[in-house]
């Protein structure tokens, strides 16, 4: 067993006798995700809402929140200070609201209205709406709940029916407020678009879970298991072992770190005090393989640390930095250290390995917009950028965003625009281990480098149980092309281009991608969603310029989990 694991079990032992007051997250795809971001937005100014750039969110964080706007809602307040609460809320508002009481009963402390069911289940089953199985008494909460996803579609120029079969349970508990357990198990049968099994077939993994087996006809069967522990350290201190996922930034995508890909074994550490957020992650990764029969994967390490600070109530900015360790099976406990730099570590061992540096910035305006952005730094020589803005060593990339709530004046209809550029070799390294990947995936963007991406989505909730998602996606990218390196593909040593000069966002094969989604989904219970949509992919490139068109329709009805989205 490796070193770090070890160091992280010890925490997880000794740490809980703090006694301090702990929290699980709200689970990847959860619909609060979306009521939050409009809850900050609308409010403006509450500095606490303004930490949302590290995902996923503490229920105990989301709750105190909301009950903070929904008390000043209550409470007869002067004209001016009702401007600073902006807490109107529409009638899916409302239900949204207390969806969000009825999912995080565990941290919610005056009765929650409608909570409870009116036939439940041998009267032990579903009791409340949200929960198959909850108990909650002084000292112990436990909520037990099926996860099921099941879809059917038609694609067309495709004679196999596409479909999606998931099975599983979540099992989330709270001991005495002080020690939070959460763990999630699926099994997942799937036969997706083309070009989802074209991405399995190349990377090896399924896109977002990783190890798989091959099932009937083209498709795959893979099992997905998460969980956590999570306790504290002091009073401003939160501390999480476990193997999930994380997220860094306020966008649809990351270019710090995504939950697009697999999980991976971490330990976390968030401090939060007065105007400061700082997180430390510490993972357990698997370099770039090709499995064979039941051989062990080897390992590799990464650590990375984001700063957040609330410079004024409605505006907030952040540093990021993250060092992937080149050392094969091997942790390097200089990285530990939670405060110094990585590039003054990397320097100090003598060791290249692969480290970033980052900006991300996020404001809030009017109520009605929230304008995020992101600049990632690989490698960034000044003098370059200047006089040889296409040298290979100009490695970075910058996102762009703007999230607009209510708009035009239409209550629940929520829009959002995103620009993504990433330069060639970006995140790649001179070596296959210390790549920015994890499982044959990218950590960050899942298209890697070498790309210029616009993203816009439309998210529409005209009545409390019904929700309709747009989503267009439209992306250039360079591939590699006879052979050469053109630094889109970062799991290949850069040492292995061919020229210094003349690489540009696209250069190589150029790939042009429209992708785009409808879904529309009714909430026919708490967290049981039946839903219907479509979506239609075109691509082409230089050497098949031609372009190639996709269409999937598909229906099905999802419970507790997150919606599988293609897209990419």
């Amino acid at each position: 067993m490796q070193i770090i694991k070890s160091f992280l079990k010890l925490m997880a032992i000794l740490l809980p006798v703090s006694g301090f007051a702990q929290s699980t997250n709200l689970n990847q795809g959860s619909k609060e995700y979306h009521f939050i971001d409009r809850l900050e937005i609308k409010q403006q100014k509450n500095t606490n809402l303004n930490f949302s750039s590290n995902r996923p969110f503490s229920r105990r964080d989301i709750v105190q929140e909301a009950t903070y706007i929904d008390t000043g809602r209550l409470h007869s307040v002067s004209v001016s200070e009702k401007k600073n609460y902006r807490i109107d809320l529409s009638k899916a508002d409302e239900y949204n609201l207390r969806s969000l009481y009825m999912n995080n009963a565990e941290w919610v402390t005056v009765p929650i209205e409608d909570s409870k069911s009116k036939h439940p289940i041998l009267k032990t089953f579903y009791t409340t709406k949200p929960n198959f199985l909850e108990v909650n008494v002084k000292d112990f909460f436990l909520a037990i709940n099926p996860v099921f996803q099941f879809s059917v579609g038609k694609e067309s120029d495709y004679n196999e029916t596409p479909y999606l079969n998931s099975r599983g349970v979540t099992i989330r508990g709270l001991i005495a407020k002080k020690i939070g357990f959460t763990s999630t198990i699926t099994d997942n049968q799937e036969r997706g678009p083309d070009f989802f099994r074209d991405m399995v077939t190349q990377s090896r993994a399924v896109p977002g879970v990783g190890f798989y087996k091959n099932f009937k006809t083209q498709g795959y069967d893979y099992f997905d298991a998460r969980g956590y522990l999570s306790f504290g350290a002091t009073k401003y201190i939160n501390i999480q072992f476990g193997y999930d996922k994380n997220f860094i930034g306020n966008g649809y995508r990351s270019l710090f770190l995504s939950d697009w890909g697999n999980s991976y074994l971490f330990g976390k550490v968030t401090t939060k005090i007065w105007k400061f957020s700082y997180q430390n992650i510490f993972m357990e990764l698997m370099p770039q393989f090709r499995k064979r029969s039941d051989s062990l994967l080897s390992r590799k390490y990464a650590a990375m640390h984001h700063l957040s600070m609330n410079v004024t109530k409605w505006l907030n900015v952040g540093l990021f930095e993250g060092v992937i360790f080149g050392r094969e099976n091997h942790f390097d406990f200089q990285y530990l250290n939670p405060i110094i730099f990585y590039r003054h570590i990397e320097g100090t061992v003598g060791s290249p390995d692969n480290a970033v540096a980052g900006f991300d910035v996020k404001a809030n305006i009017a109520h009605r917009f929230q304008v995020y952005g992101q600049l990632l730094l690989d490698e960034f020589i000044l003098s370059k950028v200047k006089n040889d803005p296409s040298n290979w060593v100009n490695k970075y990339g910058i996102q762009a965003g703007v999230k607009y709530v209510d708009a035009f004046g239409i209550k629940n209809l929520d829009l959002q625009v995103e620009m993504n550029r990433v330069r060639p070799f970006t995140y790649s390294h001179n070596d296959t281990i210390a790549n920015y990947t994890h499982y044959n995936q990218p950590l960050a963007h899942p298209l890697g480098a070498n790309f210029q991406e616009y993203i816009g989505i439309l998210q529409y909730q005209p009545l409390p149980k019904l929700n309709i998602y747009g989503r267009i996606i439209y992306y250039y990218k360079g591939l590699d092309s006879a052979g050469v390196n053109f630094g889109g593909n970062i799991f290949r040593d850069y040492m292995t281009r061919t020229k210094d000069n003349g690489f540009n966002v696209g250069s190589g094969d150029k790939l042009t991608v429209f992708n785009g989604y409808l879904n529309v989904g009714y909430e026919i219970r708490q967290n049981v969603f039946l839903e219907a949509s479509v979506l239609y992919r075109k691509w082409k490139s230089l050497t098949m310029p031609v372009s190639l068109n996709r269409t999937m329709f598909s229906a099905g009805v999802r419970v507790n989990m997150f919606r599988r989205t293609y897209d990419y």
